[in-house]
């Protein structure tokens, strides 16, 4: 998941107090007002005594953050790739169903040793699993049995107040399926990734 703070945001002749959300390749504050910055296009980032200060057209915006401000300026230069934050390594096999990102299926095809869509295959280190119904997860009992023991299934689903599918459907529906929820990521501006596993005491 991305970094999460409350902080003040100077933006616009407005101020606000608020909580900001850092994602994988945008900055998204909510207070009196709403603010969307897309990393790509942020032309100078800088940060001094505390605050953050992103230039880009309709800019400045600036962002009391204390001592994540720099921390924060280097994740905005240099965003954590996302096959970093799934954890896909050059040795796995990795079988992707329901995604048709074809930028990120070129780079899962650059990193991982091999890549199936479709049809599941046994011992698959990593499954990314789209989708965005609750009647999508009624899969996950399938596409356990083609996980190692100490694979994962990445669910890729629409982010939002108004997305169909819920991280707690999919938590009520992966503990129906003896699989445990362990992490979530930032997909991509408009997704995001929930990782489930099988228990420890079931593999």
């Amino acid at each position: 998941m991305g970094a999460e703070a409350r902080c003040r945001v100077d933006f616009d002749s407005k101020s606000s107090t608020g909580v900001a959300h850092l994602e994988t390749a945008e900055l998204l504050f909510r207070g009196d007002f709403r603010l969307l910055v897309r990393f790509a296009e942020i032309t100078s980032v800088s940060a001094s005594g505390g605050t953050l200060t992103l230039e880009f057209p309709g800019g400045p915006a600036v962002l009391q953050l204390g001592s994540q401000a720099p921390v924060w300026a280097e994740k905005i230069r240099n965003p954590k790739p996302v096959l970093d934050k799934l954890g896909v390594k050059p040795e796995h096999d990795v079988g992707v169903i329901g995604i048709d990102d074809e930028a990120f299926l070129k780079q899962l095809n650059n990193r991982a040793a091999t890549v199936w869509s479709g049809r599941p295959k046994k011992e698959t280190d990593i499954i990314l699993f789209g989708a965005s119904r609750k009647k999508d997860l009624d899969r996950l009992a399938t596409l356990r049995n083609y996980i190692r023991p100490t694979g994962a299934i990445w669910i890729v689903r629409p982010k939002g107040a108004n997305a169909e599918l819920k991280e707690s459907d999919i938590f009520e529906r992966a503990k129906a399926h003896d699989l445990v929820d362990v992490k979530v990521v930032a997909f991509s501006s408009t997704h995001s990734a929930l990782k489930v596993v099988i228990p420890v005491a079931l593999r």
